[in-house]
């Protein structure tokens, strides 16, 4: 549809949605640019995201607008430093490493649910510290439980449907929750009294030392709904550009011997271009939102106040004049001086842009390497159908129609080496 209405009406154009009025559809760098650039105080992407405010919480960081959003991705901001999230590379790789040798071999495998599974765990360990025990199982089970009703499309109907309040107070609904907020809670009143916190690395333990300008810790709401988004966010996306990953390499064999070649020789930069590339060409959200709070020009068009600008992640990736050959699968163009746009914040934004750009960005990308690495040195790969998978929308998120299924087959004299090493974060 973004396609066909964009041949039609051109880089602008407007949609009136059921329960989300009115959005005005961009695929303008120039306009991109003034979304990200622009005063956040008048273009609130809190408030565009409120349709996950049941499952996340008032406190998530993607909900907050203004000085609150600011406060608490600052607070948040020191979990992803590059050096402190270097440290999560082993674990990265000892978890995928499990996973793919469970793989079968010669058979038609969907990807995509084992994909989830890995990155269900990785954050889960990332976020918590711990993998073992009875309230850690719990919790892993009711999440699966939670993330299946939030990504399942007919929940997406539900949320859209009903809306955020409504949803909220459906029994059936704050049931599910309740079983997600019980193990959360206990684990934060148990790492509270941990005497260890300065020593560990783990995202729940930054947190509660984390303070307030005011010197005040973050409260156990807080808390919950920060780790819930960030279980939630760093979960099913990361699986997703994965299974994407794979489907691509798939088609294309020479891009996948070429990969398996260069980390053969602990070469990232191929590596690199192809989580590169692989969200470029299939970023799992087409679009990110900003409402505006005031009437404002943006693209040569003088806005309503109360529409939301939609810059659009699938439109702009796909865009000629930026992207020579744009449906090509082509992870070469971000080794060129000229084709690849990664490092331009208003034509490469699968992570959005701005104050509000994905925290989690190089967390993802770095995982999406460690995971790429292990299985290319593990593993061959081949299309288990003749045809490329369609776009299948998933709730909010997009991935491969038939879960990126595969023939998975032996790699001979694979020799694991080293993760690579993670970028630093700006902050």
């Amino acid at each position: 549809m973004l396609d066909t209405c964009q041949a039609r009406f051109g880089d602008m154009f407007t949609l009136r949605i059921a329960n989300e009025g009115t959005w005005v559809v961009t695929s303008n760098p120039e306009a991109i640019k003034q979304v990200f650039t622009g005063d956040p105080r008048l273009l609130h992407a809190g408030e565009a995201n409120r349709i996950l405010l049941p499952v996340l919480g008032p406190s998530s960081v993607l909900l907050l607008d203004d000085g609150a959003h600011l406060r608490q991705r600052k607070l948040m901001l020191p979990a992803f430093h590059g050096e402190r999230m270097q440290r999560y590379g082993e674990l990265m790789a000892e978890v995928a490493a499990e996973e793919i040798e469970r793989w079968p071999i010669g058979e038609p495998y969907r990807v995509r649910p084992r994909m989830q599974a890995m990155t269900l765990e990785i954050i889960l360990r990332a976020v918590f510290g711990v993998s073992e025990g009875p309230r850690m199982e719990r919790l892993r089970v009711e999440l699966r439980r939670l993330l299946n009703i939030v990504t399942n499309p007919l929940g997406g109907v539900v949320l859209v449907t009903l809306g955020p309040e409504r949803t909220g107070r459906l029994r059936s609904f704050r049931r599910d929750l309740e079983r997600v907020n019980r193990p959360i809670y206990e684990e934060i009143a148990d790492r509270r009294k941990a005497g260890d916190l300065a020593e560990r690395d783990d995202i729940m333990s930054l947190l509660l030392q984390a303070t307030h300008e005011d010197g005040s810790p973050m409260s156990d709401e807080e808390l919950r709904d920060e780790l819930v988004t960030l279980l939630v966010a760093g979960h099913e996306t990361t699986a997703n550009a994965l299974a994407w990953a794979v489907e691509r390499l798939c088609r294309h064999p020479e891009k996948l011997r070429r990969l398996t070649e260069e980390v053969r020789a602990d070469e990232s930069g191929y590596l690199e271009a192809v989580v590169q590339e692989t969200l470029r060409l299939r970023p799992v959200i087409s679009i990110v939102l900003r409402r505006l709070v005031e009437p404002m020009e943006i693209g040569g068009r003088l806005l309503p106040a109360g529409v939301s600008i939609a810059p659009s992640v699938h439109l702009v990736h796909r865009r000629a004049d930026l992207y020579p050959q744009p449906h090509e699968f082509r992870p070469e163009r971000f080794l060129e001086q000229e084709g690849g746009r990664a490092s331009n914040t208003y034509t490469w934004i699968p992570f959005g842009g701005g104050v509000r750009r994905c925290l989690g960005a190089a967390f993802a990308q770095f995982e999406m390497q460690t995971v790429l690495r292990e299985l290319v040195l593990r593993r061959t790969l081949s299309p288990s159908r003749p045809d490329s998978e369609r776009v299948y929308r998933r709730a909010i998120t997009e991935t491969p129609r038939h879960d990126a299924e595969v023939l998975v087959g032996h790699l001979a004299a694979a020799t694991p080496t080293p993760a690579p090493e993670a970028e630093a974060v700006p902050a």
